[in-house]
Parts: C-alpha cells; sequence; structure tokens
C-alpha cells in the first residue's frame, strides 16, 4: 500500500498550533504572578509598627539625683553627721526591683528633733506590646490615670474644676470617711480647715514654746499660708505646663493623733519614662504645719533636675 505523500504545510500548522498551546498556558500563569505582586504589595503599603519609646534602659535611681539636692531636702538640725551617718542618710536605700531596666526607685529619711522629712523616687519605664500604640502614647495613657486618681483640677494651674465639690465639702466628706476607719483626717491641697483653725487658736501657745530648731524650715500656724486660701493658687494642686512632655504637682495635708504632715508628690512624664517624686514632713506639734511652698519648691526643683538629667 503506497505511504501518503508529506505535506509541509501541515508540519507547519501543527508547529503553530504547539506554539499557541505554550502561550496559552503561559498566559495562564499570569494570574498567580499579579497575586504574588499584589500580595507583596499589601504587605509594602500595611501600617508601620509604632515609633519605640526614646528610653530603652534605665539610670541608677539613688545615684541619679545629685548630693547637694538630696542635702538641702533633708536638712539637719545643727547637728553634725559622722561619714558612716551621713553615707546611709544621703546616699539612699535602693528599692528592690526585679527588672531594673523597666523600674528603678530610691528613698531617703533624715529625722531630726524638728521632724521627720522622707523623699521617695520612683522611675517607670513603659513598654508597648502592642503595634499599633506607641511607648510614649502607652506612657502618656498611665500618667493621665495618675493624674486623674490625684484629682487635680483640671481647670487650670491652681483653678478649680467646675465639676469638683467645695473644699469645706472635701474636707468634711473626707473627715468623716476617716474617723469612720479611725484614721487621720487626709485633705487634698492642705484643706484641713479645721487643723488651719487650731493652729490659729494656738499661735501664741506655739510662739511661747520657742524658735523652731535650726535647720528647720519656717512654720507657721497662720492660715492665711494653708494652699486653701492662697487667692493666687500658687501652692494648689495643678499641671505643671514647664516641666516634661507632661507634670502635675499634688500637695496633702495629713493630720492624725500623733501629729501632723505635708505630703507632695510630683509626677511628670518625658517620652516614656514616668518619675514619681514623694516628699513629707511629719511633726508631732499639730501648731506648726510643715510649710507648703518650701516642700513644694524643692520637689520642683529636684523634677527639674531629674528632667534635665533624663534629657540628656
Amino acid at each position: 500500500m503506497p505511504r501518503k505523500p508529506f505535506v509541509p504545510g501541515a508540519a507547519v500548522v501543527v508547529a503553530a498550533a504547539l506554539a499557541a498551546g505554550l502561550t496559552g498556558c503561559t498566559g495562564s500563569s499570569s494570574p498567580d504572578s499579579d497575586a504574588g505582586d499584589a500580595k507583596s504589595g499589601g504587605a509594602a503599603t500595611s501600617s508601620p509598627a509604632a515609633e519605640p519609646g526614646r528610653y530603652q534602659t534605665l539610670p541608677e535611681a539613688c545615684g541619679l539625683p545629685s548630693r547637694g539636692v538630696i542635702h538641702r531636702m533633708l536638712p539637719g538640725d545643727g547637728q553634725a553627721l559622722s561619714d558612716t551617718e551621713a553615707e546611709k542618710v544621703y546616699g539612699g536605700q535602693a528599692d528592690i526591683t526585679y527588672d531594673t531596666d523597666r523600674r528603678v526607685g530610691c528613698r531617703w529619711t533624715r529625722e531630726t528633733t524638728a521632724g521627720t522629712r522622707h523623699l521617695g523616687l520612683d522611675i517607670q519605664r513603659v513598654v508597648s506590646y502592642d503595634s499599633a500604640v506607641s511607648d510614649d502614647d502607652k506612657a502618656q495613657a498611665i500618667y493621665d490615670k495618675k493624674e486623674l486618681a490625684a484629682q487635680i483640677p483640671s481647670g487650670g494651674a491652681g483653678s478649680p474644676s467646675p465639676a469638683a465639690p467645695s473644699p469645706s465639702a472635701s474636707a468634711s466628706a473626707s473627715a468623716s470617711k476617716s474617723k469612720e476607719k479611725g484614721e487621720g483626717v487626709v485633705t487634698n491641697d492642705a484643706t484641713d480647715k479645721s487643723a488651719a483653725d487650731k493652729g490659729a487658736t494656738g499661735k501664741s501657745s506655739a510662739g511661747a514654746k520657742g524658735k523652731a530648731p535650726s535647720g528647720s524650715p519656717s512654720q507657721t500656724s497662720d492660715p492665711s499660708t494653708d494652699p486653701s486660701t492662697d487667692p493666687s493658687g500658687s501652692t494648689a494642686p495643678r499641671v505643671l505646663d514647664d516641666l516634661g512632655d507632661a507634670a502635675f504637682l499634688n500637695d496633702k495635708l495629713v493630720t492624725a493623733d500623733s501629729g501632723v504632715h505635708r505630703d507632695v508628690t510630683v509626677v511628670f512624664r518625658t517620652s516614656n519614662v514616668i518619675v514619681k517624686i514623694t516628699y513629707d514632713q511629719w511633726s508631732t506639734d499639730k501648731m506648726m504645719l510643715p510649710d507648703s511652698q518650701e516642700l513644694q519648691d524643692k520637689a520642683r526643683s529636684l523634677a527639674t533636675e531629674l528632667s534635665d538629667s533624663l534629657s540628656e
């Protein structure tokens, strides 16, 4: 049987068909390629992680304040200290913490015939584990809670919040609660009018007791020196506009059977670090109220020094 003749044109047709098929296969793979580009592009256009805070570690707390500032905040009564006693008083006692890169603290105490002073320093470094929240924003949220808990007036420096109760009402409520618990009376911004009245009536007797020991702050029983009667509000609890990224100062006068003490607190935030300074003076003589202005000035001076040191 004779073979069919070979037709060159048929070969051309077959080759063209094969080429078309290969082209079709190549074209069918393009969606996968496009999908890969889209995924890559999607990853590139996703929201970047929030900025980390400025501080990645913390300094040693007891060595951060200058020794000169500690000396001024813990005055003596004219009696010299031995080298061992001076190191114990001014060297401070470090707080025990589990991670010194996240939290450090120190405490100082000085006892004199004029009373006892305590100084505390707490430094916290805030880290946000939410990629959408920066360390600074997380620190600000923590700071806001502290300011809210301290009931700092929001109507401006030294001015009461519109929704805040009157000082007398706050003092009465505080006194009532403390009486029920058997505790001393705590008043925000030293609004304990009864303590001030006691100081006014006992002014002559306080003067008869003689001059305060050397090295003690000037104290008076005159209620006009109490923040609650300060018309300018210069010593009232308030927001501080010239310290760190955010700051506030609180002042409380506490009276108890054992005596009276004033507690001054300064809290400020700088980037992702929150610093809290607590400074108080105790006196067994209820007629001699610790001076608010002096304690506040010294606490703010320390806060400014710490803020400058952390910013270096």
